[in-house]
């Protein structure tokens, strides 16, 4: 059956296609969807993981015991969970093993544009790209036919443009995988006299690879009007060549990108009188063409930051070739702002009015920065926030204790920042934590984790008190606030900050966008009281703006949660029971 599909839809479809039983994730933009709409399907176990590491042991458990498995991470994940895929890579798989990752090109919600075909090249594990939703679809299927052909994990990498695109597909059925366990310790053990033994093990499997891919049928070679130049590209630039240049010029299109031919390409150079390398971020492919003795032009041209375009393409190739067309709209810039109602407003607010140095985290708290609030100093990577105000405050002898807390979400907690409190315990650092808990995993939209109660599927599961687990772990001073009361917040905080041992708040208000919370009729404003004075803008929030010299406040956005009502000291702004 025919049908249109995200790619990221059309990767869950190709694990459900393709046997795969096990699925644990953690989310991340852009590849939640996969594991979302994997869930879907009864006969696919899914779940969230705390962290991309977590995950993909799992994933190889499954695979060991027998069952296609699946992970899926963004590019940053991938980081976190490059500790097993390098030794994964050694031990070989049992039934099929697939790794999602997607790329971020032009950083649209990540903290750095990473490109990861260098780690398939690196941990020496083969790396599939699709280039629409077809063919994400048909190389899952083909990575599980991969992964037990060559006894290797796959790669499967999506980029933000293909995983949220859609094209059409062709659906199939299902077909059921089980493998027997075999105790196989040389094999799955990697202790040093074992991995010794696998080490030539994966370079004859790289050498089969590379074979394999001179003939693989997903490394496609189109015919061009005229052999003046040939282009090598791949996953979302072939969409913009196609797009711009048509059949004009001979196209070799790389669905395996690692490893890469070396016979296919050099015939495919010879054929051409230039090679141009059109691909986004690093010289990847351009690098492998170079190793082979040849001088292609592509960084040079289209550099190695941000996404590509129609229309770049089209600039760095001669008008009168072309029969694409230039996109000329002009896209407003909307950078983004925590939502009217945010539960994280208020205490980032009190951060900034007390001059506080917050190191900051991963998460939609991470819009605590922008202005007007400005109120987050530094931000690394996920759970960084809490490892980083230990060594803060260690390096600054004691004179930044007082001044200076860590903000963390309730999930980034759970990921990867559990350790860094745990550092502050045993090596008794004088500091502040605060675990912004709005009950969700916010910025990827809205998945369940180990501190909601609920699991992927949405049924009851363990909910980790964070107050006990805090506790647990060594820190005696542990309180909760709401972060809709202002006064709260700020007395909690000088308290915690004067306290002579390490403390955390917990900052305790769900998500104002999920679907269970109630919110209060919107704010009005009495024009006659407000004397211009802006402070209700000082928080930034959607709702409030400024309009002939006085406050406005739209009731389509206001969720009433009062915080602005607490900063007008003229009674300006009231909930509409008062009237």
């Amino acid at each position: 059956m025919k049908t249109l599909m995200l790619g990221n839809e059309a990767v869950a479809r190709g694990l459900y296609e393709a046997g795969c039983s096990f699925v644990s994730s953690y989310p991340g933009t852009p590849s939640t969807e996969i594991t979302e709409y994997v869930a879907k399907y009864n006969e696919v176990y899914a779940e969230w993981a705390p962290n991309e590491k977590v995950a993909m042991e799992a994933a190889f458990g499954a695979a060991l015991a027998g069952s296609r498995s699946f992970c899926g991470m963004k590019h940053v994940g991938l980081n976190v969970a490059a500790d097993p895929l390098f030794t994964i890579s050694y031990t070989g798989v049992n039934a099929g093993m697939v790794i999602a990752v997607a790329d971020d090109a032009g950083m649209h919600s990540s903290q750095n544009e990473q490109d990861s075909r260098h780690y398939a090249m690196s941990s020496k594990i083969p790396m599939l790209e699709p280039s629409d939703s077809a063919e994400a679809l048909e190389f899952t299927k083909l990575a599980f036919d991969l992964s037990e052909q060559f006894d290797t994990p796959v790669l499967v990498k999506m980029c933000t443009r293909i995983a949220h695109s859609q094209s059409v597909v062709t659906t199939g059925d299902r077909v059921e995988v089980k493998k027997d366990y075999q105790k196989n310790p040389s094999k799955y053990i990697m202790m040093p006299g074992n991995a010794k033994l696998r080490h030539p093990v994966v370079e004859e499997r790289t050498k089969a690879l590379t074979e394999y891919a001179e003939t693989a049928a997903i490394n496609v070679l189109e015919a061009g009007q005229s052999n003046e130049k040939g282009i090598i590209t791949s996953s979302t630039s072939y969409q913009y060549v196609k797009e711009v240049l048509g059949d004009k010029y001979p196209v070799y299109k790389l669905g395996m990108i690692w490893p890469m031919p070396k016979k296919a390409i050099l015939d495919f150079a010879n054929s051409v009188d230039e090679l141009i390398v059109v691909e986004e971020l690093d010289g990847f492919i351009e690098a492998h063409c170079q190793s082979l003795g040849l001088s292609p032009k592509g960084k040079e041209a289209f550099g190695m930051i941000g996404e590509l375009s129609q229309n770049i393409v089209r600039e760095k190739f001669d008008k009168d070739i072309l029969c694409g067309t230039k996109v000329d709209a002009v896209i407003p810039n909307r950078p983004p702002v925590m939502c009217a109602g945010c539960p994280h407003r208020g205490l980032f607010y009190t951060l900034a009015k007390n001059k506080i140095t917050v190191i900051g985290d991963i998460g939609c708290y991470t819009l605590g920065a922008v202005p007007p609030l400005n109120a987050i100093d530094a931000v690394v990577c996920m759970g960084a926030s809490i490892s980083g105000l230990h060594g803060f405050n260690k390096a600054n002898n004691g004179e930044s204790d007082g001044k200076s807390v860590a903000v963390i979400g309730d999930s980034t907690f759970m990921h990867s920042g559990m350790t860094g409190l745990i550092n502050i315990a045993y090596n008794s650092s004088n500091s502040t934590v605060i675990i912004l808990d709005n009950s969700i995993t916010g910025m990827t939209g809205h998945q369940q984790n180990p501190t909601t109660g609920y699991n992927l599927k949405g049924d009851p599961a363990t909910k980790i008190n964070l107050e006990a687990l805090c506790k647990a772990v060594g820190i005696n001073r542990v309180r909760v606030v709401d972060p809709y009361d202002l006064n709260e917040c700020e007395t909690a905080i000088k308290e915690e900050l004067a306290a002579d041992e390490p403390s955390v708040i917990i900052s305790r208000r769900p998500c104002a966008l999920l679907k269970y919370v109630k919110h209060n009729k919107p704010l009005i404003v009495d024009s006659d009281k407000c004397k211009s004075c802006k402070m209700c803008m000082r928080i930034g929030c959607p709702a409030i703006s400024m309009k002939n010299g006085k406050a406005v406040i739209d009731n389509t956005l206001c969720t009433g949660c009062g915080v602005c009502e607490q900063l007008c000291k003229f009674g300006a702004l009231k909930k509409v029971e008062e009237e």
